[in-house]
């Protein structure tokens, strides 16, 4: 018989009337297409499929909420266009019961879109980005006092064209956004890109003392730090270690979580540390990794909700990511929570290296 891990139950004080996880940011329509190889500049690949689908940190992390199963309310605050593009983002999050009171169209800027080239056999995707509507969105898009979510989540940093410039009062103006959602009362969490850039340590750094929660992979946090997170081509556990230290003592008030493909890592400001390996997927369950940082964030956000220990939420966390490899869409292969879990029994976890 299969042995299912455990699932906690909540562990809500009575008293705490707040609920539900709030997210805005980048709201993308990804146009997701398999290859059959990486082309050299100038050569041809051959599109074996295509879909259409979620993306975008807010987008992805509340609809793979939704998916997980998930029964607190889910709210939507970002900008898309007036357009074929922006109506499927708004049929879907009403597929999936998220509010979207907060999702207001672009009068002039069509929605973001990104092209995603997945190369088939493995996973490995390069993106193409418009950055449309969402390079327009400001602190004045964001009402704190219309939601009574627990938790507010803020991505991508650094993709925000708006949100990442200085504000006459903070370094970005998502500082902020961030300061406003915690006088609301709320949790606040954010997400980072993949940039390619200098700008990691002026836009990141000055957010830290207003976030409760971090999501940064061993990339984005070795560009934050400048701390070589990589050795001999593997991932230096000691360094990640290291590195989530020191975006404590920039300011993260609870917990940064570091993910790369092999495990993740949870940094707490009391001085924990919480490792977490990663499903051991093979090769041939994963159709593409787009979407999997967001399905890990998801996870562990819901289980942050619920109040269970850190290491469920990163349990469920590193299972939901593992479920979303197994489609080359961000949430498609995204499941109920129960089945989510079930692929740690199927797989197995990852062993760790020694740190």
């Amino acid at each position: 018989m299969t042995r299912q891990l455990a699932l906690p139950e909540s562990n809500f004080h009575p008293m705490n009337d707040r609920r539900g996880i709030f997210a805005g940011g980048n709201w993308i329509v990804d146009h997701v297409k398999l290859i059959d190889r990486w082309p050299p500049q100038d050569a041809l690949a051959n599109i074996t499929s295509q879909f259409s689908s979620n993306g975008g940190s807010p987008y992805n992390v509340l609809k793979d909420i939704a998916r997980l199963g998930g029964t607190f309310p889910l709210e939507a605050v970002g900008l898309v266009g007036d357009d074929e593009a922006g109506r499927f983002i708004r049929d879907d999050c009403a597929r999936h019961g998220i509010d979207t009171a907060q999702l207001r169209n672009s009068a002039r800027t069509p929605t973001s879109y990104t092209d995603v080239m997945t190369e088939q056999g493995t996973g490995r995707r390069t993106f193409f980005h418009c950055r449309g509507a969402n390079a327009e969105l400001a602190p004045e898009h964001f009402d704190f006092t219309r939601s009574r979510a627990r938790i507010f989540h803020l991505g991508y940093l650094l993709l925000l064209d708006r949100l990442d410039q200085p504000s006459p009062t903070a370094a970005t103006a998502a500082v902020d956004v961030l300061r406003a959602a915690r006088a609301a009362g709320m949790k606040t969490a954010a997400d980072v890109v993949s940039e390619n850039s200098d700008r990691f340590a002026r836009v990141v750094r000055p957010a830290l003392p207003e976030l409760d929660y971090l999501f940064l992979n061993e990339f984005e946090i070795a560009q934050v730090t400048g701390i070589t997170t990589t050795r001999d081509g593997a991932v230096d556990r000691a360094a990640i270690a290291r590195a989530a230290a020191e975006m404590i003592r920039g300011g993260v008030r609870e917990w940064v979580f570091v993910h790369f493909p092999a495990a993740v890592l949870a940094c707490g400001a009391r001085g924990e540390i919480v490792w977490q390996p990663s499903v051991r997927v093979p090769a041939s369950f994963i159709q593409g990794a787009a979407g999997a940082g967001d399905a890990f964030a998801s996870g562990v956000l819901y289980g942050l909700h619920e109040a269970w220990p850190i290491p469920e939420a990163l349990k469920l966390g590193v299972c939901a990511a593992a479920a979303s490899l197994g489609h080359p869409t961000c949430s498609e292969g995204v499941a109920a929570r129960a089945d989510c879990l079930a692929l740690a029994d199927r797989f197995g976890f990852n062993p760790l290296t020694p740190a």
